[in-house]
C-alpha cells in the first residue's frame, strides 16, 4: 500500500481514496506535530513513520493515528497506535494521552484536509 507525505492541502476526496485503498472505511496515518505534515496511507504506522524519518522528521514529533473520512469531524480520528507508546515522555498506551498533542493533531489535519 502506497504511502503519502501530505505537506499541502488534499480534499477530503483524496482521503477517501486513501482509505479504500488500504482499509476501506480507516487509513493509518502519522502525523509530524513539529514540522505539521502527515504520512498517510500504508499497512502499518510504523512504515509510515520510517517514511517520516526518512524525510527528515525526528521521532519524538510523530504520532499515529487513524483517520475514517466517512465520520463526522468530531469523531473521524483515532489517537491509537503502537509508535505512541512512549514511558520516557510519560505516553504508556497506545493511545496519544496528552490533550494538547491531540489538539495540535486535528489542527494538523483541518490544516491539510479540505473537509469539503
Amino acid at each position: 500500500m502506497e504511502i503519502k507525505i501530505i505537506k499541502q492541502k488534499i480534499s477530503r476526496n483524496e482521503l477517501k481514496k486513501a482509505a479504500q485503498k488500504s482499509f476501506s472505511q480507516m487509513v493509518k496515518a502519522v502525523v509530524d506535530v513539529k514540522k505539521e505534515i502527515i504520512a498517510l496511507g500504508g499497512e502499518l504506522h510504523a512504515d509510515a513513520n520510517d517514511l517520516l524519518i526518512k524525510d527528515g522528521s525526528n521521532q519524538e514529533n510523530l504520532w499515529g493515528i487513524n483517520i475514517y473520512p466517512d465520520k463526522p469531524e468530531k469523531k473521524w480520528v483515532e489517537f491509537n497506535s503502537l509508535i505512541n507508546i512512549r514511558p520516557s515522555v510519560g505516553n504508556r498506551s497506545m493511545e496519544v494521552q496528552n490533550e494538547e498533542i491531540r489538539e495540535k493533531i486535528r489542527k494538523i489535519l483541518n490544516n491539510l484536509i479540505n473537509n469539503k
